[in-house]
């Protein structure tokens, strides 16, 4: 038995904006020097990276295991901020510009499917937090130097509690974003 053809549903055609909205809309556009400045830095990251793993490398028969390690968490370093970056191009591109068009590509990343504003801050809010750590650890293992004898730091006591402090403070601040977020989400207000 054959069904009957559903008809077709044309998109609607959305009306002309005025001047004024036209303009302010289109101003969105004015973001993407922005993102391609921030394509600039991600290459410069690259650069980095690439110079300390050369460092790492041919220094590697020199280099103690806590030298080893804070160049290691150093790469990481350079990864996470790397890709805080990507999150902030990519995510923001999509949120504030204009749509990847990505749907289906194989390699469009799993968050982008359900990216708004308010998962992007909490995002990023969370790699923050991730660099903040690599930053408070490799402190730490500096730190524990301060006062010694043989070996130096750069670091002073009031210079770790304060970096501590700071880390706490952005933990602080990403739990708030997004338990207003969930208000927010809780009161019908939000995606």
């Amino acid at each position: 038995m054959s069904h009957p053809a559903e008809p077709r549903q044309t998109p609607a055609i959305p009306a002309p904006l005025k001047p004024l909205p036209m303009l302010i809309f289109a101003s969105r556009w004015l973001q993407v020097p922005l993102y391609l400045g921030l394509i600039v830095a991600q290459c410069v990251y690259v650069f980095l990276f690439l110079k300390e793993l050369w460092h790492l490398v041919t220094h590697a028969f020199d280099f103690s295991e806590q030298q080893i390690m804070l160049v290691v968490l150093g790469l990481i370093d350079v990864v996470m901020i790397s890709n805080l970056l990507i999150m902030v191009i990519v995510g923001g591109y999509e949120t504030f510009v204009s749509r990847l068009r990505l749907q289906g590509h194989p390699d469009q990343p799993e968050w982008l499917s359900h990216v708004n504003a308010s998962i992007l801050k909490i995002k990023l809010a969370m790699a923050i937090i991730g660099i903040s750590s690599i930053h408070l650890l490799r402190t730490f293992i500096e730190a524990g130097n301060i006062g010694g004898l043989g070996r130096t730091t750069n670091y002073t006591e009031t210079g770790v509690l304060l970096q501590t402090l700071i880390h706490v403070v952005f933990i602080v601040s990403a739990i708030g974003i997004a338990w207003v977020d969930r208000m927010t989400v809780g009161n019908g207000k939000g995606h």
